[in-house]
């Protein structure tokens, strides 16, 4: 009985551990925790925050410096969201590859 207590209570754990943190709701202590996320970028973040909430990753990205789609998709992988989506959900009205075949539809 106390092994399986034991167990649960461990998987519970590593369940919260690899929770997912939304960038608009994260702490600093909790933005810490995504691994690629030191103490100077949680400060950016926090500090382009104060602007208002990200809208998406694209808006994510531009507000704060240092971040790229690389490192979007290694941050993303790593447990971080914006309003809930990971980077590869982002819409893809916001690729520019997504916006060429719109354009050659057209008559």
């Amino acid at each position: 009985m106390f092994k399986k207590i034991l167990a649960t209570t461990a998987m519970l754990f590593a369940i919260a551990a690899s929770a997912a943190v939304d960038v608009n709701k994260g702490t600093e202590a909790d933005l810490d925790g995504i691994k690629g996320v030191g103490p100077s970028m949680s400060k950016r973040i926090l500090e382009a925050r104060k602007e208002g909430e990200f809208k998406d990753w694209p808006d994510f990205m531009q507000r704060v410096k240092g971040v790229k789609e690389k490192k979007a998709a290694k941050l993303s992988a790593d447990g971080l969201t914006v309003n809930g989506k990971s980077f590869g959900d982002a819409a893809p009205a916001a690729s520019k590859d997504a916006k060429a075949p719109a354009k050659a539809a057209k008559p």
